[in-house]
């Protein structure tokens, strides 16, 4: 074998070998990303159950209070149950994108059912004077900014990931080893993007 043949022989080596090494750290930084947004939705994940435990104690509170808005109270619990379902299908799988779908519905249907709850608690004067009530409520509120500063992170993170798997040659690496497009956690209807707000001052 030549000298020219041996040259040329290790520079197609040395340049498998470079390839290689780039394909292995493009992999790894999209499992970096990858790994950044399973992490952000963790903390969704405890923001929503802590609002998820606060709920069913509001509705025990204001039950006596609301004789007559029982079925409003049962909407309200079967809301939480399905978002609840919902969202431990999407922590186990946030780059599911029926997982994220389903979380984002049952997500507004609860936010809907909750406003219709708060609307009447503004109704009973007592209800609203209520200690634990008022401490429900206000942990309830602080929780909501919780979740949505969780979810602004989440979907920073999702962004970044999004945008890397789509550049070349970032886009090879993710076609072959299934780093697939990731939805972001949004909320559709723009009334429901609003915070919860409680006042009891009025």
């Amino acid at each position: 074998m030549s000298q020219t043949t041996l040259i040329l022989l290790g520079i197609g080596v040395g340049a498998i070998s470079l390839a290689l090494v780039y394909a292995i750290v493009i992999y790894n930084h999209l499992i970096t990303l990858k790994n950044r947004f399973n992490n952000a939705f963790a903390q969704i994940d405890v923001q929503l159950q802590r609002r998820y435990d606060l709920i069913p104690n509001l509705v025990n509170t204001a039950k006596s209070y609301l004789q007559y808005e029982q079925q409003t109270l049962e909407k309200v619990v079967q809301a939480r149950n399905s978002a609840h379902n919902a969202e431990q299908a999407a922590a186990a799988q946030p780059a599911d994108p029926q997982a994220m779908r389903q979380l984002i519905a049952s997500e507004q249907v609860l936010k809907g059912a909750m406003g219709q709850f708060f609307a009447l608690v503004e109704n009973y004067p007592d209800l609203k004077a209520n200690q634990s009530m008022q401490q429900l409520m206000e942990a309830l509120t602080n929780t909501e900014n919780k979740v949505s500063f969780a979810r602004q992170a989440f979907n920073d993170a999702v962004m970044l990931y999004n945008t890397y798997r789509c550049q070349f040659p970032y886009s090879l690496i993710a076609a072959r080893y299934q780093f697939n497009q990731v939805m972001h956690f949004e909320v559709a209807q723009e009334k429901i993007r609003e915070p919860i707000q409680v006042n009891f001052n009025q």
